[in-house]
């Protein structure tokens, strides 16, 4: 099958986000016993996006920053070094007491310690994202967007978010843009929020062209049955997520992409990395196979930015689970949450399990 993109289009892709900080301690040690610390911006959404900025494509964000802030420059600086051109509004601080970027505060954990993380998101930024601060009809009628990519984290993060993300999928449907929807589930979002929230995802969800999510993301936001979440033998449950792939596909017709990675934690360091997609009426599987794991943290949407990337290029959807599965394993090989590639063959050298030296 083939998915038709927009012709003429400024940007291959658009994501909207919320833009933090992610705080890491030195030598893979302990948040509790470390005194120092890795400072990086991150996203989930940015995390996607930038396996095609890196790789050449044009790629825009949408976010908010904190005047003045030296982390809004500290952020802006690193989404430039990315290839990303953004566009936002500047919120003032309001006192010590206002606004500021979120902080993820991350230990990735080694071997039989888990990794663990925590959000600080009091005060953030992103929660104020408010589509009056856009002008769609510039941004997808004259600019021209491919996918745009949305993911449920922004979606659930305020009532100003949620209104912001369906406005963005309106607008795409309207000016032919592809819709992407990485569903994202976080329950502490959802608190007091479940009828509002199922609401918008669904709405989301029918304009959508790509849906992605794991047993508990479509169970939990899209009422969608599915098989229990965890276990340690991945593969043998392969079966009972196509049945509910296919649940979602009555569901939701307007979409032809469903996919969904599968991860079976041997150690922290250790993982067998599968992922299905159904594309069209054609299901592709890639069977859980062992990766070495540095930092978790990004291999997912690694995998979703892979994936896209591969449609972007309009190669057939073979391609796109292969190089999405390879694209989330080499993300997990790095220190930022968002993997760098040098270039495509990196990605598909990481697919054909070849890790010999390259001179």
């Amino acid at each position: 099958m083939e998915l038709k993109l927009k012709k003429n289009a400024k940007y291959a892709m658009l994501v909207p986000t919320s833009m933090g900080l992610r705080i890491t301690p030195d030598a893979g040690q302990p948040v509790h016993s470390s005194d120092t610390f890795k400072l990086q911006a991150t996203s989930a959404e940015t995390n996607v996006a930038s396996v095609a900025s890196i790789l050449g494509m044009p790629v825009k964000v949408l976010t908010t920053f904190v005047k003045g802030s030296p982390f809004a420059h500290f952020i802006k600086a690193n989404l430039r070094s990315r290839g990303m051109d953004f566009e936002g509004p500047e919120v003032a601080q309001g006192g010590p007491w206002g606004y500021r970027h979120q902080i993820n505060i991350a230990d990735s954990g080694y071997g039989s310690r888990g990794p663990r993380v925590w959000n600080d998101r009091a005060g953030e930024v992103g929660r104020t994202l408010n589509v009056k601060d856009f002008d769609l009809d510039r941004i997808f009628g004259q600019e021209g967007v491919q996918i745009v990519h949305l993911s449920g984290l922004i979606g659930a993060l305020s009532p100003e978010t949620s209104r912001f993300c369906l406005e963005i999928a309106r607008a795409a449907k309207k000016y032919g843009s592809l819709i992407s929807f990485d569903l994202n589930y976080r329950a502490s979002f959802w608190v007091g929020r479940e009828k509002e929230l199922h609401d918008i995802f669904s709405e989301i969800a029918s304009l959508s062209d790509i849906l992605i999510g794991n047993e508990e993301d479509f169970q939990l936001c899209l009422d969608i049955e599915g098989p229990e979440a965890g276990g340690k033998d991945i593969a043998a449950k392969i079966e009972s997520f196509k049945e509910m792939i296919k649940r979602v596909k009555a569901a939701y017709p307007n979409a032809s992409v469903f996919a969904t990675t599968l991860r079976q934690v041997n150690n922290t360091n250790s993982h067998n990395w599968g992922a299905i997609m159904l594309a069209g009426d054609e299901w592709f599987v890639e069977m859980p196979r062992e990766i070495h794991v540095l930092d978790r943290i990004g291999g997912g949407d690694g995998y979703v930015g892979g994936m896209l990337y591969a449609i972007l290029k309009g190669w057939e959807p073979e391609k796109w689970i292969q190089f999405g599965w390879a694209s989330g394993a080499l993300a997990t090989t790095f220190l930022t949450d968002y993997g760098q590639p040098a270039d495509e063959d990196q990605i598909w050298s990481i697919y054909a399990g070849n890790a010999r030296v390259k001179r």
